[in-house]
C-alpha cells in the first residue's frame, strides 16, 4: 500500500504544533496505513523566525514561565509539558549577568520564571523540540526535511505536486501551509526612498535605507556616525535599537540604583518616531504565577454571544459593531480591574457598573492624545518621556498592584472573547477597520509591550545623547535633496519641527495579504485560483480567506477541503495568530492543529475503508 504524503509548508512554531498532534493521534490511523511527512523550510526545523543562530541581544518579550510549544498533557511533553523554563535548566543554561551560558560548572544563578530570554534560545528550543518529536513517531509515520523554500502547489486530480525553488516537485495528499510571517512586496515610497538613497549616495555615503530590519545583521552595515531615524515604536524597534548599542558592543551597568549605558564608540545616533509617536508600555511584574488571569465578569465570550444574538433579532445581520457592542463591554471589565487593584476590593454584584471617573480613566490609557493637544514639540517631548518614566514605575508595582496594568492586562487574559466578537467578519465591515486600525493598535501599545528593562535601557541611551523622540503626532517623513538626507517634520501650533536623518528604518513587521506579500507561493496560489484574499465587506484586513475548518477558500468560493492553513497566514478571519502557547493552558494553537489533524486523520480513515 502506496504511504500517504502530507506536506507541512513552513516547519515554524505552528508546523511544528501539526507535527506534535500527529505524534499525540497517531494511534487512530488504519492499522496498515503508511504516512510520509514532507516538511518544507529553508531554515532549521521548528525555529522560524526564532532563529537559534541570532544575536543573544535580542530577547523574547514574554517573560520565559509563559512560553511553551507542548499542551499541558501530551506524548512528546509528558504531564504538565516541557516548557521553555524547563528546557533551559534541563539543558544547563544559567544567567551570567545579562548573558544566558550553558554552565556544566554550575556557576552563575538559575534561570528565573521571570527572566526575559533570548530569541536565540527560543529558536534552540524550538528546534530541540522538533527532533524530540520527531523521534517519538511510530515507525509507519516517517519525516523529511526538505531545506528548501516552497515556490509552487500544483493541482493533481484529488491531490497536489508542492514544487520547490531548486526544481523538484513531490506529491501530497494533503498540505498544511503554516507559512508564517511573510514579507510584503516594495512599496511606492520603498521604490522612491531607494531611488532616493541611490541618487544622493555620493554625495553623503551614510545615506540608506531599510525597508525591514530583518536579518538584524544587515543593520552592521549602518556607519556609526550617521543618524538613524527608526521609523515606529513598538516592539520591532526595540531589536533595532538593540543591534545598534548592543549588537556594537555597548553595555548597561547599574548606577546608584538605575541603568547607566556605557557606549562602544559604534554607535550611530538614534531617532525615534512614529504617525502617533507614542511609545510601547512596559509589561509590568507577573503576580498572577504560571496560569493565574483575570476572570472576566463583563466581557466574557457569553456577553458577546448575547449581542450577536440581539443584532440578528433586530436587522437580520449577526455581525455586531465594535464600538457600540463591544467596546463598553470592554472597558468596563478594564475598569473593574482597575478598581480591583485601587481599592483591593473584587467588583461584584451592583458594582459592577463603571464610573464616569473610572471609564475616563481608562480612555486615558488607551488614548492618551485624544484630549490632549501640544503647542510645540518641546511639550510633546516631555510629556512622552513622562509617561515612559510613569510607565517604568507601574510596571514595577505589578499586574495586580497597579491599577494601571491591572486593567491592560485585561486584554491580554480575554482574548477568546475578542476572538468570539471579531473572527470570521463577526464584525460590521467599518467596525472591523475601526477594531485593527485603532482599538487594537492602542491595545497592543499598552498591553504587549517590551520587557521592563527595554524602556529602562531607553532612557539611559537618552542620558547617554544616544537616542531621543522626534516628530511627533502625524509626523512624515520625505527625502530631503538639498541636505542629501531624510527629514522629519511634524506640525504645532507655535512652529513645525523638522529633524534630519542619514538612514531610515521602518521598524514594523508587515501584515500578511496575499495581495502584497512578495513569496512565490503566494503569487502562484492567487493565480492558480487556489487561496483568495480575506474580506469583510469592501475591507480587506489582512489574510487569506478560510472556512470555519480552516480550509482556503478558493477563487469560486469552493473550500479546499484537503489543505489547511495555520497561523500568521490565517490572521484576517482569525484574531491574534502569532502567540506561543502557555504552559499548563491548551491554547488556540494547540486546539487548531489538532482540530486540522483529526479531520485529515478521519479523511485517511475513510479513504483506506
Amino acid at each position: 500500500m502506496d504511504a500517504t504524503r502530507i506536506a507541512i509548508v513552513g516547519l515554524g512554531p505552528r508546523g511544528l504544533t501539526v507535527l506534535e498532534r500527529v505524534l499525540e493521534h497517531a494511534h487512530r490511523l488504519p492499522v496498515g496505513t503508511r504516512v510520509q511527512i514532507d516538511v518544507y523550510d529553508d531554515g532549521d526545523a521548528g525555529e522560524g523566525c526564532h532563529r537559534a543562530r541570532q544575536p543573544a541581544h535580542l530577547l523574547i518579550n514574554t517573560v520565559a514561565s509563559q512560553v511553551t510549544i507542548f499542551p499541558p498533557a501530551s506524548l512528546a511533553g509528558g504531564d504538565g509539558g516541557i516548557s521553555l523554563v524547563d528546557w533551559a535548566h534541563a539543558a544547563g543554561y544559567r544567567r551570567h549577568g545579562d548573558r544566558f551560558l550553558r554552565d556544566a560548572t554550575r556557576h552563575g544563578n538559575p534561570i528565573t520564571q521571570d527572566d526575559h530570554l533570548p530569541r536565540a534560545m527560543l529558536g534552540e528550543y524550538l528546534g530541540w523540540a522538533y527532533r524530540r518529536v520527531v523521534d517519538m513517531l511510530p515507525h509507519h509515520v516517517t519525516v523529511d526535511h526538505h531545506r528548501q523554500r516552497v515556490i509552487d502547489l500544483l493541482s493533481k486530480g484529488a491531490a497536489y505536486e508542492v514544487c520547490t525553488l531548486d526544481g523538484q516537485a513531490r506529491g501530497a495528499d494533503y498540505v498544511f501551509l503554516t507559512t508564517g510571517h511573510g514579507r510584503r512586496n516594495p512599496t511606492g515610497q520603498d521604490r522612491a526612498f531607494d531611488r532616493f538613497v541611490a541618487d544622493h549616495f555620493q554625495r553623503n555615503p551614510r545615506l540608506a535605507y531599510f525597508a525591514s530590519p530583518y536579518p538584524i545583521e544587515t543593520l552592521d552595515a549602518i556607519d556609526p556616525g550617521a543618524t538613524v531615524a527608526i521609523q515606529g515604536l513598538g516592539l520591532t524597534s526595540h531589536d533595532v535599537v538593540s543591534a545598534l548599542t548592543l549588537g556594537r558592543g555597548g553595555r548597561y551597568i547599574q548606577d546608584q540604583g538605575r541603568l547607566r549605558y556605557q557606549p562602544s564608540g559604534h554607535e550611530p545616533r538614534m531617532l525615534l518616531f512614529s504617525r502617533k509617536s507614542l511609545p510601547f508600555a512596559a509589561r509590568g511584574i507577573n503576580q498572577k504565577g504560571l496560569t493565574g488571569r483575570h476572570q472576566a465578569r463583563i466581557f466574557t465570550v457569553e456577553a458577546v454571544n448575547l449581542k450577536r444574538q440581539a443584532r440578528l433579532a433586530a436587522t437580520g445581520d449577526s455581525r455586531i459593531d465594535f464600538q457600540a457592542d463591544v467596546l463598553p463591554l470592554v472597558l468596563s471589565e478594564m475598569a473593574c480591574a482597575y478598581r480591583n487593584a485601587s481599592k483591593r476590593s473584587p467588583c461584584t454584584g451592583g458594582d459592577l457598573a463603571t464610573t464616569e471617573d473610572e471609564r475616563l480613566a481608562i480612555e486615558a490609557i488607551l488614548w492618551p492624545l485624544r484630549q490632549r493637544r501640544f503647542n510645540s514639540f518641546q511639550q510633546f517631548h516631555d510629556f512622552v518621556h513622562a509617561l515612559i518614566e510613569s510607565d517604568l514605575l507601574e510596571a514595577e508595582k505589578g499586574n495586580q498592584s497597579s491599577p494601571i496594568k491591572a486593567a491592560t492586562d485585561v486584554l491580554r487574559d480575554t482574548r477568546e472573547a475578542l476572538r468570539a466578537a471579531v473572527e470570521y467578519a463577526g464584525l460590521t465591515p467599518a467596525s472591523h477597520r475601526f477594531f485593527l486600525e485603532d482599538f487594537n493598535a492602542a491595545a497592543n501599545r499598552v498591553s504587549f509591550g517590551p520587557p521592563r528593562q527595554r524602556n529602562a535601557e531607553y532612557l539611559a541611551l537618552r542620558r547617554a545623547g544616544l537616542i531621543d523622540i522626534t516628530g511627533g503626532p502625524g509626523a512624515g517623513v520625505v527625502g530631503d535633496t538639498q541636505m542629501a538626507r531624510f527629514r522629519i517634520d511634524a506640525s504645532y501650533p507655535e512652529s513645525d519641527h523638522s529633524t534630519a536623518a542619514d538612514v531610515l528604518v521602518v521598524a514594523r513587521l508587515d501584515a500578511y495579504s496575499p495581495l502584497t506579500d512578495a513569496s512565490s507561493l503566494t503569487r502562484n496560489l492567487l493565480d492558480h485560483g487556489i487561496i483568495r484574499s480575506f474580506c469583510n465587506g469592501n475591507y480587506h484586513p489582512c489574510g487569506i480567506d478560510i472556512d470555519r475548518e480552516m480550509h482556503p477558500i478558493d477563487a469560486s468560493g469552493r473550500s479546499r477541503a484537503n489543505i489547511w492553513v495555520l497561523g500568521y497566514p490565517a490572521e484576517g478571519a482569525h484574531f491574534y495568530t502569532h502567540a506561543l502557547p502557555r504552559p499548563q493552558i491548551l491554547s488556540r494553537q494547540t486546539m487548531d492543529a489538532q482540530h486540522c489533524v483529526l479531520e485529515m486523520f478521519a479523511a485517511i480513515a475513510e479513504r483506506a475503508s
